[in-house]
């Protein structure tokens, strides 16, 4: 199995990436021409064709979010690059920003065409200084094109608030109005109240990315690899016990193994050799054991048929030495620093289930740890509150996973 390069640019590719060649070699030119000669109504319908789906983990059909925002009464109207990424063993948009800016950037200005917005951001990261700096490098290079500025959207890179919670769209919206990082209430929905009040379109740096490769092409060829359900391809950062870490592209419906063991992709299980577990999705992902990784796909319907799903694209890999309860301590941790104490399930929810667990709750409170973690899911407001006990509910959920530590 071979990896796919399509949003990551081919090994041929001689170009620097923040240049007019760039943009031009890798038909995103072509792209924003094409897009700009279309109406509102049929750039929608051609995405909505694709298939396209949302890269940061919800997967939500991309055409849908566009028409809502396209749709929506409002006289301003904002686009949002969601690139504060945070999750836990993810780092594919670095990599993909690092590599090749102008796919993402030529996806926010086709978005802000098509939705009538004359504002855009990009929510980075506030570590990723040499990213920050090849993507104003590569907005510079639009503005002297024209495609920034003068009477079409203004781009603004904005740094993030240092915070996990900050990726949450409408806790990073408050951000970016220099309030604190908090979630909002959901309803209403960005789509329709958004920043400042407004209708705001935010994608994933991925999803704008597979935008600008499908106006590169078209269709058809954007169809080519993926599934039935699920078309194209996804970024998958790689770590933990394997022969090659790293961010690879790959179709979807991949087999997982193939994904770890390809001499072009992971390699193959390092450390003992032998594969303990995968965590799936990043630090609110779903472990899964070594069974289901030889019977899975890189596919949203086969994994929510094990109770799993794709989220950041994050892959670590675990040998069979690890001892699963103490990365599951460290992922707790890390969520009771994070949350944003905004709400009582999620507030209370990260102490308390690191507490149980440091008093030997895999043993003797194993129920209690589900019941907590189940309110956790059902009662927080936030994406942080509701996934921060998944991991912990799937390791309980497969107790062979935990009985060689």
């Amino acid at each position: 199995m071979n990896q796919v390069r399509r949003l990551l640019p081919g090994f041929q590719t001689t170009s620097a990436p923040t240049s007019v060649e760039r943009l031009k070699e890798r038909g995103f030119e072509a792209g924003l021409k094409k897009v700009f000669s279309m109406t509102g109504e049929d750039v929608i319908s051609h995405i909505t064709a694709s298939g396209l789906k949302g890269r940061g983990g919800a997967a939500f059909p991309t055409g849908l979010k566009w028409s809502s925002v396209y749709n929506a009464a409002g006289p301003t109207k904002y686009v949002v690059m969601n690139a504060d990424e945070s999750e836990l063993g993810t780092f594919k948009d670095r990599v993909l920003l690092e590599e090749d800016p102008l796919g993402a950037l030529s996806g926010v200005v086709m978005a802000a065409h098509v939705v009538g917005a004359k504002k855009a951001y990009c929510y980075i990261r506030g570590e990723y200084r040499d990213v920050e700096r090849r993507m104003a490098e590569a907005l510079q290079m639009l503005r002297s094109e024209g495609w920034v500025g003068t009477d079409g959207v203004d781009i603004e890179i904005r740094r993030g608030a240092g915070a996990y919670i900050a990726g949450e769209e409408t806790a990073l919206f408050n951000s970016i109005e220099g309030k604190r990082p908090e979630p909002r209430v959901k309803p209403p929905f960005p789509t329709i109240k958004g920043l400042w009040g407004s209708p705001t379109l935010i994608q994933n740096v991925e999803t704008l990315a597979n935008v600008a490769i499908l106006f590169a092409h078209d269709t058809e060829w954007f169809k080519q690899y993926g599934t039935k359900d699920t078309v194209g391809t996804k970024l998958v950062a790689i770590s933990g016990h394997v022969q090659r870490p790293g961010v690879y592209e790959v179709p979807f419906g991949m087999p997982l193994t193939d994904i770890l063991e390809a001499p072009n992709l992971g390699g193959g299980v390092v450390g003992s050799g032998r594969l303990g577990a995968i965590l799936l999705g990043g630090a609110a992902g779903t472990f899964l054991s070594r069974e289901e990784v030889a019977s899975g796909r890189l596919d949203y319907g086969s994994l929510a048929a094990i109770g799993a799903s794709i989220g950041s694209g994050a892959v670590m890999v675990f040998d069979d030495t690890v001892d699963l309860k103490w990365v599951t301590a460290r992922l707790a941790r890390f969520f009771a620093e994070e949350s944003c104490g905004q709400c009582v399930p999620c507030r209370v929810g990260t102490q308390r289930i690191v507490e149980l667990i440091e008093q030997g709750g895999f043993k003797s409170r194993t129920q209690d740890l589900r019941e907590l973690g189940l309110a956790m899911r059902d009662a927080s407001i936030c994406g942080l509150g509701q996934t921060a006990p998944v991991a912990l509910l799937s390791l309980l959920d497969r107790p062979g996973l935990t009985q060689h530590a």
